[in-house]
């Protein structure tokens, strides 16, 4: 749906305001809206997720290890697909508030894409590099989104998320570096070029949420504090948003109508979009790719 077309929707979460804001700047902070039950549970099944980490020598298909990470000092980069990994996250990513903030900003008809918690662990938690998160996974159009949530209090040494205001309806940038290898993040020619004096961090208590466009310039810096950022992502779709390649992040779940019913007819933005590699043979992470390790 159009933008008009969504406002046309009554809110079920959101005021106006704040969907206007959204579509005006291709994001969103909504401050402490996940009830305190929601975040015990995710919290304890979180921590459940750490301490099986200690058992782990190297990243998997799940689990993303920083490279010193140890039994005894356990450092994870993310999560991968949480929603297959524990009922209580896809619980939360389906029938919490979340679908109705989604259904607030794309229709009343929700699909669900995938998750991943990234923990930006305490006293160093590696940055994320600008990147844009469409060309990763491809839809028919622009109406994907991301909710994370913030388990914990986040101020600005722990690496909040940050967003370049409006950025969602400028130009797609090739996330490949100079010899065709697939890096996932803004070439350093390219990022030159934008201002960055307009870069929103996205703080709040814990329980808040963050709400960001695909298309939108986005990062964090390392998390120089002795608290860790765990934030836990969901992305979405209008039902009428179909991916046209392989999902890095695939789970049983991808595709699944968490508000409203199914689209009979594909919408379809006449705007290119960025064609990433193939993942159907596997992903390492965004990490590994930005930071391009494990290459000559």
């Amino acid at each position: 749906m159009l933008p008009e077309e969504v406002l046309s929707h009554a809110p079920k979460v959101l005021t106006d305001e704040q969907r206007r804001f959204y579509f005006e700047n291709g994001y969103l902070l909504v401050e402490s809206i996940i009830p305190q039950e929601w975040m015990d549970r995710l919290i304890e099944v979180t921590d459940q997720k750490v301490e099986y980490s200690r058992s782990l020598t190297q990243s998997d298909d799940v689990f993303d290890l920083e490279p010193d990470h140890t039994a005894e000092r356990p450092r994870l980069r993310r999560l991968s697909n949480p929603v297959s990994h524990h009922p209580v996250y896809w619980e939360f990513a389906s029938e919490s508030i979340l679908g109705d903030v989604v259904a607030d900003l794309v229709g009343p008809d929700v699909k669900f894409h995938h998750s991943k918690l990234n923990f930006k662990w305490a006293e160093g938690g590696e940055e994320v590099k600008w990147h844009q998160d469409i060309t990763y996974w491809p839809h028919t159009n622009y109406s994907p989104l991301t909710v994370g949530t913030y388990l914990y209090d986040v101020g600005d040494e722990q690496g909040p998320l940050a967003v370049i205001p409006g950025s969602h309806e400028g130009e797609l940038f090739d996330q490949y570096n100079g010899v065709g290898e697939w890096v996932g993040c803004v070439r350093d020619e390219d990022l030159a070029g934008i201002n960055l004096d307009s870069v929103a961090y996205l703080k709040g208590p814990a329980g808040s949420i963050t709400i960001h466009n695909c298309r939108i310039l986005h990062g964090s810096k390392k998390n120089l504090s002795d608290t860790g950022r765990p934030l836990l992502l969901n992305a979405y779709s209008s039902a009428d948003a179909f991916p046209y390649t392989w999902n890095p992040l695939k789970s049983s779940y991808e595709g699944t109508i968490v508000r409203g019913k199914p689209a009979r007819w594909a919408r379809h933005d006449p705007r290119p979009c960025l064609i990433p590699p193939d993942w159907s043979g596997g992903y390492t992470s965004l990490y590994a790719l930005q930071q391009q390790e494990n290459r000559e």
